[in-house]
């Protein structure tokens, strides 16, 4: 069965790119034509991208693997905080901080003073506090809350980021690049898919089509938890668990090799299609 069909795609407007003067170069191989100045997006490569994709998550929430989701423009945030809170996976929706990922001990340092804070605040301690520093306090507080309430639980760095929009989000690809974490991107016909190790052509203004995308990824998620939990604790004896877990890892990594191979197949194809 197909994780998601080309008609749900469709309806969603997932295959609407850019006006065709804003199109990156490097999108090229994605593009399937144009339409009254607007690139249409080529959603077979879409599907196989997100077969891809979420054959990675899967085997990344199987183990227990943080995806930290991220998009902050107006169209990405009810998408991103839904489906990450959903999926139980630490998310950012209202603004990027610099050092999100390269500085973490810093930015785990601010979510424990927001924890504090939170604590002060529904404590009797609170009405001993003079009003004009408790009025400074609870303006530190929203403001703490409002940039970092989604990782507040999110003690390491993560595993894997998924993005809606890197040109929005390049600060966030940025340093995920800089630290070696994989990046699951959703990418539209005006930024660079080879800045982003996971590329999903697609369409990332829309919110349906934002909404399509982030449920892929937690119904990926909540597969490979779903798969991890079959494997371990619904087995009575260990050897079958060991096994049933070495089994699965086979299924796995040939899972795996078989959509690489597909991929780099169709990718030499549409190379030498364009030269």
């Amino acid at each position: 069965m197909a994780i998601i069909s080309m008609r749900q795609m469709l309806e969603a407007g997932v295959h609407f790119g850019h006006q065709t003067q804003r199109r990156n170069p490097t999108m090229q191989r994605f593009i399937f034509g144009e339409r009254n100045g607007i690139h249409i997006i080529d959603l077979e490569q879409t599907l196989t991208r997100i077969e891809t994709a979420y054959a990675f998550v899967r085997q990344l929430a199987s183990g227990g693997g943080i995806v930290l989701f991220v998009g902050t423009k107006k169209q990405a945030q009810d998408p991103i905080k839904n489906f990450a809170e959903r999926s139980g996976m630490p998310y950012i929706n209202e603004r990027w901080l610099g050092g999100m990922l390269t500085n973490f001990g810093t930015i785990s340092k601010r979510v424990s003073k927001m924890i504090e804070l939170e604590r002060l605040s529904g404590s009797p301690e609170w009405a001993q506090i003079p009003k004009k520093e408790a009025l400074l306090m609870s303006r530190e507080l929203i403001k703490l809350q409002r940039n970092l309430s989604g990782i507040r639980n999110m003690v390491r760095l993560p595993d894997a980021v998924f993005v809606l929009d890197t040109a929005t989000e390049h600060l966030a690809v940025t340093e995920s690049n800089k630290l070696g974490i994989p990046v699951i991107a959703v990418v539209d016909t005006n930024v660079n898919p080879n800045l982003v190790q996971y590329p999903i052509p697609g369409n990332d203004d829309a919110i349906r089509a934002n909404e399509l995308m982030a449920r892929v990824i937690a119904e990926a998620i909540a597969e490979g938890r779903f798969i991890a939990e079959k494997a371990t604790g619904g087995v009575q004896n260990p050897a079958t668990a060991v096994v049933d877990n070495a089994v699965f890892a086979a299924d796995q990594a040939r899972a795996r090799a078989e959509a690489t191979t597909a991929q780099a197949a169709r990718d030499a194809k549409l190379a030498g299609e364009t030269n």
